[in-house]
């Protein structure tokens, strides 16, 4: 039985994952759907493209990934299936997949009309065309039965922290539901920029000078989250509200 995974910005107050899911059973029934997230914030690709990252690794070798984070739906971009590492992911080429591309990726354009639904509509992609690509990976057909390989993929701009001689930048790119901060610097790239020198964390105001290994050892704190990205936290209450933090607040390091 195959895996698919379910992500999108849809919540589930509609139908439209309700929906997603019975276009896959109509199709292929012998599947199991695991729900990441339908609370994306709306259109929001950036938080879409960590979140994507952050999970599928925790997902056997062979599961479907779908994401539907898709503010130019009904446009010329192209749907996607993308395999890295065993696994495959299905979802529109706006840069959702930015964090999962490196030289061993492919990509494949879904271009083949047998496997996609009866009626294509220009609001509604996930029925459509990724429910059903889905759905026909699961039973068996070959990625290069969907689609010619696509050469450049879609990238976000500016998705990666930048170092200028001793000083790392980064920013804020979503925040969980308790209200902690959660950057696009991971632990590696702290660590090969830092290399056990003393450093200073400036946010907000703020300086820090120790990363922390939990959210009670101060009031406002650093450290570093389950998904391995910098976040800061605020201990028994919520950052976010506390300092009116928004997407894209900076944060540098520097070291000396």
């Amino acid at each position: 039985m195959k895996t698919i995974t379910l992500l999108t910005d849809f919540g589930l107050k509609d139908a439209y994952v309700g929906i997603m899911k019975g276009t896959v059973l109509s199709i292929f029934p012998d599947v199991r759907f695991v729900d990441i997230t339908h609370e994306v914030d709306p259109q929001d690709v950036r938080e879409g493209a960590f979140i994507v990252e952050e999970y599928y690794t925790y997902f056997e070798k062979g599961a479907i990934h779908v994401a539907v984070v898709d503010p130019t739906v009904g446009s010329d971009r192209k749907p996607i299936i993308v395999r890295r590492g065993g696994h495959f992911f299905i979802g529109p080429d706006n840069g959702l997949f930015t964090l999962l591309y490196d030289d061993a990726t492919r990509v494949y354009a879904i271009e083949n009309s047998r496997y996609m639904g009866k009626e294509i509509g220009k609001t509604f992609h996930g029925r459509d065309i990724f429910a059903p690509a889905a759905a026909y990976l699961a039973s068996g057909v070959q990625l290069t039965k969907f689609g010619s390989m696509v050469k450049d993929p879609v990238t976000l701009p500016g998705i990666y922290p930048v170092i200028k001689k001793n000083v790392l930048k980064g920013e804020v790119i979503r925040f969980d539901r308790f209200g902690n901060a959660i950057t696009n610097i991971n632990q590696t790239v702290i660590d090969d920029f830092i290399k056990q020198k003393a450093f200073t964390i400036q946010f907000q105001g703020m300086s820090f000078r120790k990363i922390q290994k939990s959210y009670y050892e101060g009031e406002i704190v650093p450290l570093i989250s389950s998904s391995g990205y910098l976040e800061f936290g605020y201990f028994k209450g919520n950052l976010r509200q506390k300092l009116g933090l928004k997407k894209g607040d900076q944060i540098s390091i520097t070291i000396s």
